[in-house]
């Protein structure tokens, strides 16, 4: 993944300049790949990197998402080196390919090296589209079967998960979509949960604390309700 970073973004990289970073690349990603079972590792290898300029213009995309919906930043620059975001994107996104690719146990084990830096649990396998913006982040998630638009931002603490499981007759698990499918132009607030395999409509606007689990037409506004004055006791028993 460093060398995919000195790739993507060689500015902001502590890979040495002279190195050839798609070779390295193409090389180290071999030998991972020869520790599971795929068939021509160097054929998929190469398929990442060729996929590389695209996964560098989504990534771009991402950083920019994040500027222009976050008055806190200076620079691009900084949110490539400071918001949790372009650690979480660069690794979803390159994992996300392997995946595509058809490569068991790696894409997971990439995301979840994010997930262990950043707080934000992204599944390989999920869809997710350009200029997307994660501010703060810490406690997203996103399942495997979720589908996410263009332009579409979240706060900390969202979870995009499943309201339920099928089963097979052996009582194990089906891999059903279950997850939900945000459309363009969305956002969620903090602490957010959408369950379910729902639809969420274009230009949505999700407030925080809510337990959604039901599809919503474009241009909706969901808010909680409001919070209501309580009288405590007064030995301090509590409500």
């Amino acid at each position: 993944m460093d060398l995919a970073k000195f790739v993507v973004f060689p500015d902001y990289s502590d890979v040495p300049e002279w190195t050839d970073g798609k070779a390295a690349l193409k090389e180290v990603l071999i030998g991972q790949l020869m520790t599971v079972d795929v068939e021509n590792p160097e054929k998929i290898a190469q398929a990442l990197v060729d996929s590389l300029p695209e996964i560098t213009r989504l990534l771009n995309s991402d950083v920019k998402a994040v500027a222009h919906n976050d008055p806190a930043v200076c620079d691009l620059g900084e949110v490539i080196l400071s918001y949790p975001l372009t650690k979480v994107m660069l690794h979803y996104r390159v994992a996300h390919r392997l995946y595509e690719l058809g490569v068991p146990r790696i894409p997971r084990m990439i995301t979840e090296i994010a997930h262990s830096a950043t707080g934000i649990d992204i599944h390989p396998a999920a869809k997710i589209g350009e200029y997307f913006a994660i501010d703060h982040g810490t406690g997203v998630v996103i399942g495997a079967t979720a589908v996410i638009g263009n332009h579409v931002m979240l706060y900390q603490g969202v979870t995009l998960g499943a309201k339920n499981f099928s089963y097979d007759p052996d009582g194990h698990p089906l891999d059903t979509p279950r997850h939900p499918i945000l459309e363009d132009n969305v956002t969620v607030y903090s602490n957010t949960s959408i369950l379910g395999r729902v639809t969420i409509g274009h230009d949505t606007v999700v407030g925080g604390n809510i337990w959604l689990t039901h599809s919503v037409p474009p241009y909706s506004r969901l808010v909680q309700g409001k919070a209501l004055e309580g009288c405590f006791g007064a030995d301090g028993a509590g409500i």
